[in-house]
């Protein structure tokens, strides 16, 4: 696939760096040089220029583009406009923009944005979760629905996958040891040393947490 990630600060760097990580192809744009120079070697091709029109953007390739990222969320007017020219305009498919605020995020919403990140808002929840949760928790999906990884409690080894299912009320989507993780089937027996992957209910998360310490 195809990504261009305008606005290459601290999240935008990242964002870029790991899609090309991935194998993925990246176009990098911003208006700083020094930037540009520290990325150029890292993705597929690094532009510098500030973007003022459409014609920008079609004379870099954007059109061309699967994912545009639009990542320069402190200037405000500038990631509106480029939003905008984006969806409105060009009528990207995907377009994925940083905001600073709920009104910058609903602005850029009403625009068209296809979704909008909030990086310091998501990372602040994602922080006091694995603070204040009873559970090791992966990912909240909603303000009562996680995903969690736990050791496997001493008295479901040796039982399949879908007893302690339905005994605990959640579902066992994979297993971890050391580095690798694979999906298991329901039928898997549970093995001694197995670190399992949930999804469930928070109060349920909770209550398979305190049967593992």
């Amino acid at each position: 696939m195809k990504f261009c990630v305008i606005g290459v600060g601290r999240f935008g760097y990242h964002v870029a760096v790991t899609l090309a990580d991935n194998g993925m192809e990246v176009l990098a744009v911003d208006t700083n040089e020094s930037i540009i120079e520290s990325i150029r070697d890292r993705v597929t091709q690094a532009i510098c220029m500030r973007i003022t029109d459409e014609d920008d953007l079609r004379n870099i390739g954007v059109a061309d583009m699967d994912v545009v990222i639009v990542a320069m969320g402190e200037n405000f007017a500038q990631s509106i406009l480029v939003t905008a020219l984006l969806k409105q305009n060009l009528q990207i498919k995907r377009v994925i923009a940083r905001s600073v605020s709920a009104i910058h995020k609903d602005i850029l919403r009403l625009i068209g944005a296809d979704q909008v990140v909030l990086p310091e808002q998501e990372m602040g929840v994602r922080l006091a979760d694995t603070l204040s949760l009873p559970f090791n928790a992966l990912m909240r999906l909603s303000p009562t629905f996680s995903l969690s990884y736990a050791k496997a409690p001493k008295k479901y080894i040796g039982k399949a996958i879908m007893a302690v299912d339905e005994l605990l009320h959640v579902s066992c989507i994979a297993k971890k040891r050391g580095e690798e993780v694979e999906l298991v089937a329901l039928d898997y027996i549970i093995q001694e040393g197995d670190i399992l992957v949930y999804a469930g209910k928070n109060k349920d998360l909770d209550r398979l947490a305190k049967l593992t310490t």
